[in-house]
């Protein structure tokens, strides 16, 4: 077992959340699922937990009924190699029910806060050019879903 494992609480979606994400991301695969017994919390045999794993992160998804909510408080950063990438994972994580955000931040259709990101964004924004690296953020602030060649634009002043 990691060392450290995010638990995500849902009110009865708990198998479909991991199935959820373990079809979105291609490396992933479902792990265990288990069932409360006899008198437990939920229904007997209702699922309890769902562990999966997506790019080598393990998770579990638990249903412990309707008393806590996601919000942006918790997210998870995805760095994407490409903006094809980005496109893929923004449509797939947005579709559904799911809202997009700013600045590259969305929440699925579950409530689950991800930044989807381009990896080379960071190398424009960490800029040692302090004017290269303001625009690139200015143009950050001004997006959703994170566009790469309007980043690279702003950088290089032609925005």
């Amino acid at each position: 077992m990691n060392k450290i494992t995010p638990w995500l609480w849902f009110d009865g979606q708990a198998e479909q959340a991991a199935h959820y994400y373990t079809s979105i991301f291609k490396n992933s695969r479902m792990g265990t699922v288990s069932r409360f017994g006899e008198g437990g919390p939920m229904p007997a045999g209702s699922v309890m937990t769902a562990e999966f794993e997506v790019e080598g992160q393990p998770f579990v998804a638990l249903n412990g009924g309707p008393d806590h909510n996601f919000t942006e408080g918790v997210s998870f950063y995805v760095d994407c190699a490409s903006q094809e990438e980005v496109d893929e994972l923004w449509d797939k994580l947005t579709a559904g029910g799911g809202e997009p955000g700013q600045c590259g931040w969305l929440k699925d259709k579950y409530g689950v806060s991800w930044q989807i990101v381009p990896h080379e964004f960071l190398d424009l924004m960490n800029d040692p050019d302090t004017e290269k690296a303001g625009r690139v953020v200015q143009a950050m602030l001004k997006m959703s879903k994170l566009d790469l060649a309007e980043l690279r634009a702003a950088h290089e002043g032609r925005r």
